[in-house]
């Protein structure tokens, strides 16, 4: 047996054995350490329970730099705990860290300067409570106080104490230290994780959708989110603007993600039929029920089931799929069985459910369970950045599907980003494949376009040309209109460069584009920083 085992396990242990069995155990507390505070507790926990100290406190410097709250604690309540907060210079606590030398108080009963604020000390009835304190110092720099009570006689003197707490203070110190750099360490990584995530998210789609705008970006954050969890999700937003591919991303994102994925649009059936095709029915529930037949809720047990506009869910049928949302049971129509399923709800509507509450076409209960995770995707619209990576993407996708080698002009691609796009990304998606399709000359040009999406820009107020005089009669209306491109892209360009101080890296990430891209349009339309931003 070694000496160390030898001390500790003699019937009478000496102060010294007992400090290096406190020391021990607090050393594997911080060499396996995972969370700060809870080691802290533990380790002042141990000075009680080797050491028979009543009370421990360890006050550090808190965010703002002026005062000294309590970060951990042994025998103290959290009430208490909440009292103890200090300025720098107050108290017992303060003197000690001002002064950076340890303190002790032989009764804390007759020193002034022990305030006692965390009033946990007024049921010791013992004689004599003392009172040692100890500075952390971090770098040569105060960072808070170790202090411990003891119920002492009158001849004990407090020099072995102040000698272990001050190794345990440089101890905490170094832990406190080490715990600051794997916070600083892990700050440094998650910047550089979203970095490169930026990057990997400009190069290639996520959850099989095209986007690297904000709006897009929130989506993505968004659906990583809520996939994990349980919560029915309520997809809100015009028409065609993905809200199915949505759907299936947060399906393909969670635990569900190898369970089926079944979608019902409940403005595509019947009335008459949408009730069987959602909870089944029973041979003979109805004419023609020929044989039994599952709903599209079984069929879905154990995944996703995606109610495609839900605002079109008729009253009646509304009540039956609230309380399988509350109860996760139903029987089948024209059974007595009771089907008990797991499924995760995604619900879709590109109206006002709240409007339809409001005009009692929709039920007030469903909604507010149904609206437990609301997501607005955004227009194509609040997301132009993206228009020319989507126009990309259908391109390719038209051609390989017709075996072409159709290509864009400049003024065809510029035109198309600065339209309004009322259908989204479906009328995007159908306007591409038509065009492809009719395409002659291998080139797609603003000329080529129906004549609807001039009038709608006209009509839309943004960016209308001059009217009368200003109006050359002799130029081709597709020179006008590329002449209102150019100048549109000319402002939108100078405003990102204001909005961003005139650095050209920061104002090309805002606007989607390469630092080379920016750097030509900005020597293109003869941009120069004025003295108001010099």
């Amino acid at each position: 047996m070694t000496t160390t085992g030898a001390l500790l396990h003699s019937s009478k242990p000496t102060i010294e054995a007992l400090e290096l069995q406190a020391l021990s155990e607090i050393c594997k507390l911080i060499g396996s350490a995972v969370h700060l505070d809870t080691t802290l507790s533990k380790i002042l926990r141990i000075l009680h329970d080797i050491l028979r100290m009543e009370r421990a406190t360890l006050v550090l410097v808190d965010r703002t730099g002026e005062h000294l709250s309590i970060r951990a604690s042994y025998g103290l309540t959290v009430k208490e705990e909440q009292r103890g907060v200090y300025n720098l210079d107050e108290g017992v606590s303060g003197q000690i860290f001002q002064t950076c030398s340890p303190f002790v108080v032989p009764d804390v009963h007759s020193e002034p300067l022990f305030l006692n604020r965390t009033k946990s000390r007024s049921e010791i009835k013992k004689e004599r409570l003392s009172f040692i304190g100890v500075p952390v110092i971090l770098a040569q720099k105060p960072v808070g106080v170790l202090s411990v009570d003891r119920l002492f006689g009158k001849d004990v003197s407090f020099e072995e104490d102040i000698r272990f707490l001050s190794v345990l203070a440089t101890l905490i110190a170094q832990f406190l230290n080490l715990h600051r750099a794997i916070i600083q360490k892990e700050a440094v990584l998650v910047e550089e994780n979203k970095t490169l995530k930026a990057e990997l998210h400009g190069r290639y789609n996520r959850h099989y959708m095209i986007g690297q705008s904000k709006p897009m970006q929130a989506i993505f954050w968004s659906i990583e989110k809520v996939a994990p969890s349980r919560a029915t999700v309520l997809l809100l937003g015009e028409s065609g603007t993905g809200k199915e591919l949505v759907a299936r991303a947060i399906h393909q994102a969670s635990k569900r993600s190898d369970k089926t994925f079944i979608k019902v649009n409940c403005a595509a059936l019947p009335e008459n039929l949408l009730e069987s095709e959602l909870l089944g029915h029973e041979k003979g529930a109805f004419t023609g029920a020929q044989a039994a037949k599952p709903g599209r809720f079984e069929l879905a047990d154990g995944g996703t089931l995606f109610l495609d506009e839900i605002g079109e869910l008729p009253l009646p049928l509304q009540a039956k799929l609230l309380r399988v949302l509350q109860e996760r049971q139903f029987e089948r129509l024209g059974g007595t069985k009771t089907i008990k399923v797991d499924v995760r709800i995604i619900a879709a509507t590109n109206v006002s459910l709240e409007d339809a509450v409001a005009s009692g076409t929709f039920r007030n209960d469903l909604f507010y369970r149904l609206n437990v995770v609301p997501l607005v995707l955004p227009p194509v619209r609040e997301r132009r950045d993206d228009i020319p990576l989507l126009l990309d993407h259908f391109l390719r996708s038209s051609n390989k599907r017709n075996e072409k080698k159709v290509k864009l002009t400049r003024e065809f691609l510029d035109f198309l980003t600065a339209y309004d796009w009322p259908g989204n990304v479906r009328e995007m998606q159908n306007l591409m494949e038509r065009l492809v399709i009719l395409s002659d000359s291998g080139w797609l040009q603003v000329a080529d376009l129906p004549d609807h999406m001039f009038s709608a820009r006209s009509e839309s107020g943004r960016k209308p040309s001059p009217p009368g005089p200003s109006v050359v009669p002799d130029v081709p209306i597709v020179n006008r209109r590329s002449r209102v491109l150019k100048e549109m892209e000319k402002e939108e360009v100078e405003a990102a460069l204001k909005r961003n101080g005139w650095v050209q890296a920061r104002a090309a990430r805002e606007l989607g584009l390469t630092q080379r891209q920016i750097g030509y349009k900005v020597k293109k339309y003869n941009l120069q920083r004025s003295d108001s931003y010099s």
